[in-house]
């Protein structure tokens, strides 16, 4: 028995060999990977992109998990069609009526498991290997990741304050045609983007989709935090101007809800819908009914209205105690963002600075942030940063902005010699 034991324990296992070489170049999420290193340790993090939790209507929850419990069980705990939970998918296609001027008629819904879930399903619905792909610059981090897993060509568009410069996507794109290329998807995160905090305006709006018509493109609109606004005016989705079924719009309950039920949405055209419920099947068979069913009372009984106006009141003083510190504590020369919603600013330090070096040297004084170009696709972005004010409250946003500034005195003062 010794031998045996011996012999099964000579030659080490090559794991590696096993895997795909999809999965051999995987990488791990830097912000997940960071929310690791910060979780443990006594550092103030405006790093991650989490909820406060007690924005979480825990007692509603409560109220519902009963209601549901007893009165629709058999279905709640029942597997699920892979379209989703239908009460909630005509619960939520009303409320989009109602809320954006979007006629059900219009749209059809599919549940997810997080607009995560959506954004690889439209990776494997409509990418193949080499497609165009056109994403903003600065974009979602994990929008790059699941896109990447099929390797499409991607294009980066930059922003400004006014959202995407739809500009310079229309001379991309009659760039690509002359060299007979043609893109299939423009993905954005219109409103309070992730990571800019920027808000693309309606006249870039109506223009995204005028081009969308005359390129022949479908137009991913990724909308998170579209109900988080603390000021300004709202402004209707893209897809509130969509008369032809070229936008697929995203939602989510994990900003207005809880991130924990992982249910999002996506609402398009019903072709596109049948072929990514198709994609779906193979990879979970449904969203969790539970989850669905609960979020369908949550939207039906007004519950969803009522909250709304609370995040916002909730998160509007940490927002304004983020830019009231930036202001007071960042030396001239760094610029940032100043979003009317979301959970994000985005800051630029001078060129020649390098955000992912000086982390570690932030880290030391107790403050984190996520460094810029991780959300840049050829990663070519080096001064920038995202920093996340949901999370913590007023005077630590503002003591973690303090100490940020003063690694980035003695970066500006290190990098000029």
């Amino acid at each position: 028995m010794k031998k045996l034991e011996k012999k099964l324990s000579a030659e080490p296992i090559n794991f590696d060999s096993f895997f795909s070489e999809k999965a051999m170049l995987m990488k791990a999420s830097e912000v997940r990977e960071l929310l690791k290193l910060v979780e443990t340790s006594d550092v103030i993090s405006l790093a991650g992109g989490l909820p406060a939790p007690e924005t979480f209507p825990v007692e509603t929850i409560k109220k519902i998990a009963v209601e549901v419990l007893e009165e629709h069980a058999d279905k709640a705990l029942q597997y699920g069609t892979t379209k989703g939970f239908t009460p909630l998918r005509l619960a939520l296609a009303r409320w989009m009526e109602k809320r954006y001027d979007i006629p059900m008629s219009k749209v059809e819904i599919m549940t997810v498991a997080g607009s995560q879930q959506a954004l690889d399903l439209i990776g494997r619905v409509f990418l193949n290997p080499g497609d165009p792909i056109v994403v903003e610059a600065p974009t979602y981090l994990a929008a790059i990741q699941a896109f990447k897993y099929y390797d499409p060509e991607f294009i980066s568009i930059p922003l400004d304050d006014k959202g995407m410069r739809v500009d310079l996507l229309e001379e991309k794109l009659e760039e690509l045609r002359k060299q007979g290329k043609r893109v299939k998807i423009v993905y954005t995160v219109s409103t309070f983007q992730n990571p800019a905090g920027v808000t693309m305006s309606v006249d870039r709006r109506k223009k995204l989709l005028e081009l969308a018509n005359e390129y022949d493109f479908l137009i991913v609109e990724d909308g998170p935090y579209s109900e988080l606004r603390y000021s300004g005016e709202p402004t209707p989705p893209i897809k509130h101007f969509d008369d032809y079924g070229r936008v697929i719009y995203l939602g989510t309950f994990s900003k207005i809800l809880a991130p924990g039920f992982r249910i999002g949405w996506v609402a398009a055209h019903p072709h596109l819908i049948r072929k990514m419920e198709i994609a779906k099947q193979s990879i979970d068979l449904c969203t969790n009914t539970f989850g669905q069913a609960i979020a369908w009372k949550y939207v039906e009984n007004g519950y969803l209205d009522e909250h709304i106006p609370k995040i916002i009141e909730f998160y509007k003083p940490r927002r304004d105690a983020m830019l009231e510190a930036l202001e007071e504590y960042m030396p001239e020369g760094v610029e940032w963002t100043k979003p009317e919603g979301g959970m994000f600013v985005w800051v630029t330090l001078p060129e020649g600075i390098d955000t992912k070096l000086m982390m570690e040297r932030a880290v030391a004084k107790g403050v984190a942030y996520v460094p810029g170009e991780a959300f840049f696709v050829h990663r070519d972005k080096k001064n920038t940063m995202r920093l996340n004010f949901t999370y913590v409250p007023e005077e630590t946003i503002r003591e973690g902005v303090r100490r940020l500034a003063e690694t980035i005195k003695e970066e500006m003062k290190r990098v000029k010699g």
